[in-house]
């Protein structure tokens, strides 16, 4: 094994909490007539060198829409995971390849989306929208549009100043 390169044997899932979970539906609300669903999702991401733990940060808002004028049921959900990484420390040192780290944060996102689909899966069974299933996603496309998004928002941050 070379010194910080990425191995997915080193990462693993170490805490996860539900820190946000809410599904709002009318009572009236007819699942019968959902159409389809909107989905919106946030990723972020902290390091702590010293613990050699990455903090990832999922959420969610997922609405009906529907066929017929009705009130729309709305979910929201906010899922952290710990992930302790063994050379979490090796991979931010002077000639560390950044595609390991990429590497590294592609896998972090793909097993935190992955993993709330099936938490979102059992939480919705019984309500509104027990037929929503999170969509299957390339994590690497994913993550460089949350890596996008950030930096325009930094950007934006900036001009501001």
């Amino acid at each position: 094994m070379t010194k910080g390169k990425y191995d997915p044997l080193r990462l693993r899932i170490i805490e996860f909490k539900i820190v946000n979970g809410n599904i709002k539906a009318p009572y009236e609300f007819d699942d019968s007539l959902i159409d389809n669903y909107e989905t919106s999702m946030a990723f972020g991401s902290s390091f702590n060198l010293e613990k050699k733990v990455v903090k990832a940060n999922m959420g969610f808002e997922i609405e009906t829409k529907s066929t017929s004028e009705q009130d729309e049921a709305l979910v929201n959900f906010d899922f952290v995971y710990i992930f302790e990484v063994d050379n979490l420390d090796e991979l931010f040192t002077e000639g560390a390849a950044p595609e390991d780290l990429k590497r590294l944060m592609t896998a972090i996102a793909a097993i935190s989306f992955s993993t709330s689909r099936g938490i979102l899966l059992t939480r919705l069974q019984g309500t509104v929208m027990k037929e929503y299933i999170l969509p299957i996603v390339n994590p690497v496309k994913l993550l460089d549009e949350w890596i996008n998004e950030g930096n325009k928002k930094k950007k934006q941050v900036n001009k501001v100043k």
